[in-house]
């Protein structure tokens, strides 16, 4: 269908279908430009039903981990009136009257259109069970939905999610953040049953089970049980078993919202959908479908985005007048973090030439230590029919665009561990180029080179820019950068544009074998000019930190030093989405006295700030606001707490069983050992942060197999495990040495922190650089027990050094007045600032204002308040240079802004507004 001059489209949905139907009219100049008189392009009416527009609900979970919600956000002000759009949130459709042409909303506004699109998705299926309305029961599908759980999580201990589907796990994954003990109830005899066999079944549940979530399979929910208030308490099971459940998130799939197509006398599916054409158009040729609503010609419902891109794009085409797309069916492959475990599934995975199909030979790598299971499913001519790969889907980028065709190499260079004999995949310069690398955008090798060459590529930034390949899933980048690769782009080894040829590992060893004392003397020397950046300038700062003792420095925020910072660091707290900070104060080993206790309740109180029993056994107190942080931390310290550097890429905590002094089991003094390695270790900076754990015996009640460092006490002493991880990516640590003393084990850890601090890369963390560096474990016996490189007795020197040298942050802040003069929060004039470093300021009119002095003298005025999180913070973000543009960080998530004009340079349509530099004084605060 042509577009018109008069022609009005309606779209019934703004989610992420919906949102891709808008953009992809908008790329093919077929929506109306409101500055042009009688422009002939579509004028488009969204109605939507929720009160935001539409949001990224593939990383909905995110947000449980504290991803602001306008972070997910797909659309902006700018897009919608630039093309034309008008977005009517929270009034959706209630009526279709295809006859007249015309739907209906709830609030009773009548809108016709000359075509019409539905992108109503789909709603979670809620099984018809006694009790599944009660208090406490959920589903999980939107935003409205995350905030609703999270509130009622907090006076909630267990929970149970119905469904170990995709969705189910991530729900699982939700409860687990929020504190609550959770188990998944799943139908099917195995977990996630439409993606993964018998055995990723197995490897996904036994590393699901070892984060502490119980699995229940082959057996359904019955009844939610309530107490007398009508709240949740219990789930029955079809097996007589009751669980506790304060709160129940039923997520047994979802079912396309097909209703107003139903009631307008469209056609559906015999299990729900509309019906469509390979074009995607009803029974009614005015009439559109896309997405989880829609059943396509294939005669299927896709459950996911990638599919629903498709459509959207097929429908743009019909829209545009070009018509030339069509969507007949689309590759489902899919991969996931679930629960910390890696899961991917693409093409047929299920195929066994039962029922006269052609016959196949499975391929199945199994590490049942590791929760690894990889299976390949080949045809009679050698062709990849699908995979499973769960507990390591890294191949996954470099499978996908091999289905259906012969693997260029051996099937076991894509199964086998990283640096095992034979796993050297084929690189990108085997596909072909018709071959989709980036299913969520159906964007083809052939594209990506094309867009590298024709653009100057040089990223994977710039190939996600141009070609949307990498914004879906992600799961696309590894595939990305060696297309990168094969085109001969060279990859930076440096940490930025300001040091492009210096690792972090080879600038330490310059400062610390040249005496290098300042981020100054070490850009003039070494660095390709420029002001610095969020990436060099902290690096430089941690490195100087860990260093000091050498190199004869003070504190961490002297001099320039303190310009090189990030906002964490230079205000020693945690910053958080409002813009206020965290206090952690340090309590080694989890001991801590009862007058102790009274004196955090007493702060807490006066100070209105929230508390927090942390998993590292401290307590944090949320909420301070800049200018309070010295007067919590004067009564903190003479309570005789010191700072607990969670704000530092340093040692947090060494958590601790009570061990042998109360447990029966108790092999060891757990507690005291634990404070004793946190007293040695503190302030210590590093790559990223350290964890330790010590446990009174084999039992682990403290999770010492999950931490950077973790003690386990024997009947011959003490067994040190190193690299392990929690968090998003969980790795056991590995045995180093077993019954050891305790000045043995000092003396290693010793040095291998030291060795660690001496080698690691920027953000990384112990269990990524034991992968990185090659050997293993092996490797570290070797430079750290038979002393390989000769280096034992220096590692064990320069941490004496830094134990010798230690003093608390806070306690050195508070005794120096140029220190806390950063705390206030308005700068008195322009000629109070410091170099290279932001302050914040109230301008005549009240207005405030982020200002900034650069290394030359200039001064530059923008608007302090963050567009992106709406917290006044832009004053603490690290100002530096991008391309020779002056820019100044966000400290909240690092989007650049040029300090000239404003504009942001990661999303130019987002901007600050620039002010008027002041005169020397200014009003104080009111």
């Amino acid at each position: 269908m042509a577009a018109q001059r008069t022609q009005t489209r309606v779209l019934i949905g703004h989610g992420m279908v919906g949102h891709r139907l808008l953009e992809a009219l908008a790329e093919r100049g077929a929506l109306v430009d409101p500055e042009v008189p009688d422009d002939p392009g579509w004028r488009v009416t969204v109605l939507a039903e929720e009160d935001v527009p539409a949001y990224d609900r593939v990383h909905l979970s995110s947000v449980f981990t504290g991803t602001a919600p306008d972070q997910l956000g797909l659309s902006t002000p700018e897009f919608l009136a630039g093309h034309g759009i008008d977005l009517r949130l929270g009034d959706p459709a209630e009526h279709l009257d295809t006859a007249a042409r015309t739907v209906t909303t709830t609030s009773g506004t009548v809108v016709p259109y000359d075509a019409l699109v539905l992108a109503t998705g789909s709603y979670p299926f809620v099984p018809p069970i006694p009790g599944a309305d009660a208090t406490g029961c959920f589903t999980y599908r939107t935003l409205y939905d995350v905030d609703a759980l999270t509130s009622y999580a907090e006076r909630a201990r267990t929970g149970v999610v119905v469904g170990g589907g995709l969705l189910g796990l991530e729900a699982a994954g939700a409860l687990r953040t929020l504190g609550l003990t959770t188990h998944v109830v799943e139908f099917a005899p195995r977990l996630m049953p439409l993606q993964v066999d018998d055995g990723g079944a197995a490897a996904l549940r036994a590393t699901i089970e070892s984060m502490g979530v119980a699995v229940h399979t082959g057996v359904g929910a019955a009844e939610v049980e309530t107490d007398t208030e009508g709240r949740a308490c219990l789930l029955r099971l079809s097996d007589g078993r009751r669980l506790p459940a304060d709160v129940v998130v039923f997520s047994a799939g979802v079912r396309p919202r097909d209703r107003l197509a139903r009631e307008a006398g469209l056609a559906v599916g015999d299990r729900g959908g509309v019906a469509v054409d390979e074009r995607c158009r009803t029974t009614d040729p005015y009439v559109y479908a896309i997405g989880e609503c829609a059943q396509t010609s294939d005669g299927r419902v896709y459950g996911l985005v990638a599919p629903g891109y498709r459509m959207a794009e097929a429908v743009a085409d019909q829209l545009a007048g070009a018509g030339a797309t069509v969507f007949t069916g689309a590759d489902t492959s899919t991969r996931l973090k679930l629960l910390g475990a890696d899961v991917a599934s693409f093409g047929d995975p299920f195929a066994d030439g039962r029922d006269g199909g052609p016959r196949t030979t499975e391929i199945v790598f199994s590490d049942g230590r590791e929760g690894v299971y990889k299976k390949l499913l080949l045809g009679p001519e050698g062709q990849l029919l699908g995979g499973i790969l769960v507990g390591d889907a890294a191949a996954y980028g470099s499978l996908v665009p091999h289905a259906g065709r012969r693997l260029p190499g051996p099937p076991e260079a894509f199964l086998l561990p990283a640096g095992a004999a034979g796993a050297e995949p084929p690189g990108a310069g085997a596909l072909p180029d018709d071959a989709v690398v980036c299913s969520c955008h159906n964007v083809t090798k052939g594209a990506v080179a094309g867009a590298i060459a024709e653009h100057g590529l040089t990223d994977i930034g710039g190939v996600k820019r141009c070609t949307k390949a990498g914004t879906g899933c992600g799961g696309c980048v590894n595939t990305l950068q060696a297309v990168l690769d094969a085109a001969g782009v060279r990859r930076r080894k440096g940490l930025c544009e300001h040091f492009p040829e210096l690792s972090r590992p080879e600038l330490y060893e310059l400062v610390r074998t040249e005496h290098i004392r300042s981020y100054t003397e070490l850009a003039e020397r070494y660095g390709s000019g420029g002001a610095g950046c969020t990436v060099c300038k902290p690096v430089v700062a941690n490195v100087l930190g860990t260093l000091a003792p050498e190199l004869g420095l003070g504190h961490v925020l002297d001099g320039e030093q303190a310009a090189l910072q990030d906002s964490n660091d230079l205000f020693l707290a945690n910053l958080q989405k409002d813009g206020t900070y965290s206090v952690v104060p340090r309590v080694p080993g989890g001991e801590i006295t009862a007058e102790q206790l009274i004196a955090l309740g007493e702060v807490a109180r006066d100070h209105g700030l929230y508390s927090k029993i942390t998993g590292g056994q401290r307590i944090d107190l949320f909420g301070a606001r800049k200018e309070e942080l010295p007067a919590v931390w004067r009564r903190l310290i003479a309570a005789g707490f010191e700072s607990g550097q969670a704000y530092g890429k340093s040692l947090r905590t060494v958590k601790s069983c009570v061990g042998s002094r109360f447990c029966r089991f108790g092999q060891g003094d757990s507690v005291r050992l634990a404070i004793d390695l946190e007293l040695r270790y503190r302030g210590l900076r590093a790559p990223h942060k350290i964890k330790g754990g010590v446990s009174g015996c084999l039992r682990e009640c403290a999770e010492a197999r999950g931490k950077d460092i973790g003690v386990i006490a024997t009947a011959g002493g003490w067994n040190l495990y190193v690299c392990g991880n929690g968090g998003t990516d969980p790795r056991h640590a590995d045995l180093l040495a077993s019954d050891l003393s305790a000045a043995e084990l000092f003396a290693l850890i010793d040095r291998f922190l030291m060795y660690y601090v001496r080698t690691g890369e920027r953000l990384e963390r112990t269990s990524a650089w034991l992968e990185r560096i090659g050997g293993g474990t092996g490797h570290l016996r070797e430079v750290l027990i038979e002393d390989s490189l000769g280096i034992c007795a220096e590692l064990e020197a320069q941490m004496d050094r830094h134990v010798a040298a230690y003093r608390d942050e806070w306690r050195a802040v508070l005794d120096d007045p140029a220190a806390l003069a950063r705390f206030e929060p308005h700068v008195a004039g322009v000629e109070f600032l410091e170099p290279g470093r932001g302050r914040a300021a109230l301008l005549a009119d009240g207005t405030e204002a982020a200002l900034f002095r650069d290394g030359d003298g200039e001064v530059y005025a923008v608007g302090n308040r963050d567009p992106f999180s709406g917290a006044d913070v832009i004053a603490n973000g690290i100002m530096g240079s991008r391309d020779g543009v002056p820019v100044v960080a966000s400290p909240l998530h690092k989007q650049e802004f040029d300090l000239r004009t404003g504009v942001c340079l990661d999303d130019p349509a987002v901007s600050l507004p620039v002010l008027p530099v002041p005169g020397p004084s200014l009003p104080a605060r009111p």
